[in-house]
């Protein structure tokens, strides 16, 4: 009888595609791949090492599934990706219920070991710990519900972010060629997909290294001539390479969302320099006026780090001081996370944990504020929408998404309505009232 296999993918989005590769590559064989892993004698879990609180729930889950080999079925447990890459040795003491390593370079031989591992018992160890050359295209196992894909248009990263590990976890930044790019596009569409949603640890990055030239504004163009693809979403769009071409791209191109992702991490000058960041605060207001002043309805999304270390009161300030200047739509924070083996781990004036919480508190109460008044402010406008699903705790509740917002991350738009909607389709919607975080709003006409 054939072995069940499960896959536990933790972290981002670009991880969440590493962990559809190796799905794809097990329905390729003889094994069976199961969503329960309860029933599985072959458990991998995709692990995140990018900040602390992400290392702790990736050990905290290779500690949950090694209670399978006394409890469940699991004979094998095989722990893969960045936490991997840079603590292999670490993990193999303390938990010696794992019984196979995979760095983030070595997803396709994830085949290889679990064979390897069913033949014998000896500890397995694929780390390579070079760079690639270029990037390695394998099959995928979209795991996203039907209407929506991730797509990743590179891996790796050439950047020199002080507190960053993820040039070292996954090397020099390569990009994928544009034609395998729009052929997966191509594929995905032609299976339901309406919406696409670019990834790369630096997505305005994309191109330069094969290319000799800066491509997204070329990729997006070549993506919106794809039949019945609704929406081009951008993440994770570093704004040193933000030009005025990508801009021009999202103005005029319909099927571009009028939304962009962009991780400022700093309102302060003095921070921005310490973090590595090669940009000015001057700079960044610069860029986030002209894409509005260019895309007048487009929403902008950020991620901040607070606590960096030397990060003063007044630097903090001026951070507050940024945010309610800017006003921006969405917002992440996390407190900063000592890395071993970055300058900014090495550097003196560590910010003490309790200052680091209060501040982050600070910032995110700042920041409902200006959400709660930009969310007042669409009270009896009427929004398009993607319907995504029943909502998991309350019957005739769905949710939904508007170009505004990006899945998992951002608030969403809630509808009360006894008819079977289908997630993809498009319905008219008028906000009504304001959630927490979230909009209600009342159907008033359907689309498809």
């Amino acid at each position: 009888m054939a072995n069940n296999v499960a896959l536990i993918s933790l972290g981002c989005a670009k991880n969440l595609v590493d962990s559809e590769n190796m799905i794809a590559l097990i329905k390729e064989t003889k094994l069976n791949f199961t969503e329960e892993p309860e029933l599985a004698e072959i458990i991998i879990i995709n692990t995140c090492g990018f900040i602390t609180s992400a290392k702790e729930e990736s050990i905290n889950t290779i500690l949950e599934m090694a209670e399978y080999k006394k409890t469940g079925h699991c004979k094998i447990l095989i722990v893969v990706g960045c936490l991997v890459q840079k603590y292999q040795e670490e993990l193999m003491q303390e938990i010696p219920e794992i019984d196979a390593f995979l760095g983030t370079n070595n997803y396709h031989q994830i085949i290889e070991v679990i064979n390897e591992a069913l033949e014998n018992s000896q500890k397995i160890v694929r780390i390579n710990k070079e760079n690639a050359e270029k990037y390695m295209e394998l099959p995928r196992y979209v795991t996203t519900p039907g209407h929506y894909a991730y797509i990743r248009i590179a891996e790796g990263c050439d950047n020199h972010c002080t507190y960053c590990v993820i040039p070292q976890l996954r090397g020099r930044y390569r990009s994928r060629p544009l034609e395998a790019i729009f052929k997966e596009a191509k594929e995905l569409v032609a299976r339901g997909t309406k919406e696409i949603i670019l990834v790369a640890q630096d997505t305005t990055q994309y191109g330069k290294d094969i290319y000799g030239e800066l491509k997204l504004p070329e990729l997006i163009k070549k993506l919106a001539t794809i039949k019945d693809l609704r929406w081009i979403r951008l993440l994770y769009c570093y704004p040193n390479s933000f030009t005025d071409e990508l801009i021009e791209v999202i103005q005029k191109e319909p099927k571009v969302c009028k939304y962009i992702d962009i991780p400022i991490q700093h309102g302060d000058d003095a921070i921005l320099r310490k973090m590595g960041r090669n940009i000015t605060q001057e700079k960044i207001k610069g860029l986030l006026n002209k894409l509005r002043s260019k895309v007048p309805n487009i929403t902008i999304r950020s991620t901040f780090i607070v606590g960096f270390p030397g990060e003063t009161n007044e630097n903090f300030i001026n951070l507050l001081e940024f945010l309610k200047e800017m006003k921006l739509d969405r917002v992440g924070a996390f407190t900063y996370s000592l890395e071993e083996d970055t300058p900014a781990g090495k550097m003196h004036k560590q910010v003490d944990e309790n200052i680091k919480e209060k501040r982050l508190e600070k910032l995110m109460g700042l920041q409902y504020e200006i959400l709660r008044e930009k969310h007042a402010s669409y009270l009896g406008t009427t929004k398009m929408v993607q319907v995504e699903g029943l909502h998991p705790d309350y019957a005739n509740l769905w949710i939904c998404r508007s170009e505004g917002e990006a899945p998992d991350i951002d608030p969403v738009i809630l509808v009360e309505t006894t008819e079977n909607m289908v997630p993809g389709k498009m319905i008219k919607v008028k906000i009504t009232h304001l959630e927490d975080y979230d909009l209600i709003g009342e159907i008033v006409g359907e689309h498809t």
